[in-house]
């Protein structure tokens, strides 16, 4: 039987269906005076630009756009653009990605229905309806309280889930993404909103995080099972995740997640604009390692101090400042037309750590060698770099694009990169260099790049192994970066193969779950200090952390860091090379699984 959202999605869809346009428009999710859409164009000749024209078939109030620019002479019609990383098409591909929330008076019967759509100048309806639109959209909704908790954990065999063109995919990818959030709101510090926190065991602590001289530096997420604030990985997990909502946003809006991704990010961005105390000084870290690890307990009862390091014109940090600039700048293009005060906000901010970056050259962790024992970085180049192109891609400002270019070549960047994480960034240099500009020089390190990881020998049972600790992030992030590639129609089969394979391996193919509260036989101890306490007032110490038993909450989505070369897994809390999480463990997987999610809606990899 279908729920009362589900029943709702369906008759809506109805409603909205049957017309000559449901060949191009797909209708993933609805409410009282909206719904949101995606559209599939089939490119039948290669174009470097386009125009397309919507025509509706009554006013609406507005109509908000992704992945093009939009403009309007009435609330009947309204024109759409390319931007300048979807231009150029070849023929025979679909552009997708391009999608619209339109709204109308909720009281409008009918409801609009898009009439007309001249791609180019030529009509691409279809006079024959579809029935693809009227395919129920399963919504997997997060909800507050222990009892919805416990609903979230019954899935005993993979869950299935149907694409909008009514082809089943082996994983609920919905499903996966509504819980990876929820593994983010887990990690949040400072003081959570009462309206909003659906982790019934967390609530407020490190209220009493500050700067050198008192500058409020509360807020942010917890780096992993610890309670340190890091700023580098953090910043690194946020431009992924950024990067996978301006990418795939219909993707989370079909979820009934999209609000809550464009807050995940939130969280972590007004965090750095605080941490942004002046142009020149950035604060990258909050806690004393030593100390923070010599605690196992609630975050919400921590008492050892908690020093805060930062970076300035003395103390460099090229890497840290670069990577800041980047997740900014991508949070500021997800809130371009969400909220275009704040999406300003996070671009000035943006631009200020670039310049510093740029100006000032040194590594972070020579800077601050408190960070250097957990996040040591290898260098800068590649940050700088990356930030240069996030900047160009958020402002179109070719100033951005020549400095990408000119640090693409001072620093080595067309070399390729053993994978892509918090302290490289190389192969994410390549694919959206390649994306911005489409240079073969960008596409051609790329596919070596990507190539390279199809051809290379997998484990037993088929991860991408990488590196030890985190081995499931690694593989989830090559997975991302060579989804976009496929996007460029570089290999796609291939890279798009590669890439399910490795994010189904994290799922369940090999017979057991690696994310936590999803799937089969899932880990149920993973290395985490505030999931593993039991409610209050119990108390929460070193023998929780020593006992057996499962952890006594369950850290939904949580990607845990995986098996050794051999496939070699133990479900054991003090394993934390194996069986830790993180911020950015989750980001590509994240964003992989909302790349695959797209695919299937559109049929093309299932």
């Amino acid at each position: 039987m279908l729920s009362l959202s589900s029943f709702i999605i369906v008759l809506f869809a109805r409603l909205v269906s049957g017309g000559p346009c449901d060949n191009i428009v797909t209708v993933t999710s609805s409410w009282s005076g909206g719904y949101t859409t995606a559209l599939l164009i089939p490119i039948k000749t290669p174009i470097t630009n386009w125009k397309m024209i919507i025509s509706f078939s009554s006013a609406l109030t507005s109509l908000q756009v992704w992945s093009a620019a939009s403009t309007s002479t009435n609330n009947i019609q309204f024109q759409l653009t390319n931007l300048s990383l979807n231009g150029v098409q070849s023929a025979g591909a679909i552009l997708s990605g391009v999608g619209f929330n339109a709204y109308f008076n909720s009281n409008a019967n009918p409801v609009p229905t898009v009439s007309s759509i001249l791609f180019n100048g030529v009509n691409i309806c279809s006079a024959v309806s579809s029935s693809t639109t009227t395919k129920p959209v399963t919504k997997t909704t997060a909800k507050t309280g222990t009892t919805t908790t416990k609903k979230l954990v019954t899935t005993v065999k993979p869950a299935t889930t149907t694409s909008s063109t009514g082809l089943p995919t082996k994983y609920n990818y919905r499903e996966v993404i509504t819980k990876s959030l929820l593994f983010y709101y887990a990690q949040r510090s400072g003081r959570l909103p009462v309206n909003d926190n659906p982790i019934a065991y967390r609530s407020d602590s490190a209220l009493k995080d500050v700067g050198q001289n008192a500058e409020d530096l509360t807020g942010g997420y917890y780096d992993a099972g610890d309670h340190l604030k890091l700023g580098f990985p953090l910043a690194s997990a946020m431009t992924i995740a950024a990067w996978s909502i301006i990418d795939y946003p219909i993707e989370y809006s079909s979820a009934g997640q999209l609000t809550k991704a464009q807050n995940m990010v939130k969280w972590a961005s007004d965090y750095f604009i605080k941490a942004h105390v002046q142009p020149n000084k950035f604060y990258g870290q909050v806690g004393d390692g030593t100390l923070d690890h010599n605690y196992w307990g609630r975050p919400e009862d921590m008492t050892m101090s908690r020093p805060a390091y930062f970076i300035s014109t003395t103390n460099p940090g090229s890497d840290l400042a670069g990577e800041t600039a980047a997740a900014l700048a991508a949070t500021s293009m997800v809130f371009k037309t969400v909220n275009s005060t704040y999406s300003a906000l996070c671009l000035t901010h943006a631009k200020q750590l670039y310049d510093f970056a740029k100006q000032y050259k040194g590594k972070y962790s020579q800077s601050m060698p408190q960070a250097a024992a957990y996040y040591n970085s290898s260098d800068f180049g590649d940050e700088l770099a990356w930030s240069a192109a996030w900047l160009y891609r958020a402002t179109n400002n070719v100033t951005y694009l020549n400095d990408a270019k000119a640090f693409y070549t001072q620093y080595g960047l067309a070399n390729n990169p053993p994978g892509f994480s918090w302290d490289s960034k190389t192969a994410g240099v390549q694919v959206l260099m390649a994306k911005l500009t489409n240079d073969p020089l960008y596409k051609t390190a790329t596919k070596t790049f990507c190539d390279s990881k199809v051809n290379q020998p997998k484990t037993p049972k088929g991860l991408l192994f990488i590196y030890t600790w985190g081995s499931l992030r690694h593989a989830a992030n090559i997975a991302f970066v060579c989804l976009q590639a496929a996007d460029l129609n570089i290999n796609p089969l291939a890279y798009r193969k590669l890439a399910q394979q490795q994010i189904h391996y994290a799922l369940g193919d090999t017979g057991r779950s690696y994310v936590v509260g999803f799937g089969v036989n899932p880990p149920v101890k993973p290395h985490h200090r505030s999931s593993s306490c039991p409610n209050r007032p119990a108390v929460c110490d070193w023998s929780t952390y020593s006992s057996t038993a499962p952890n006594s909450q369950i850290l939904y989505g949580a990607l845990v860091g995986g098996p050794d070369i051999n496939d070699k897994y133990t479900d054991d809390r003090s394993k934390p090379e194996t069986n830790e999480v993180a911020c950015d463990y989750n980001a590509g997987f994240q964003g992989s699984v909302a790349a695959l999610q797209s695919l299937a809606v559109q049929g093309v990899f299932n």
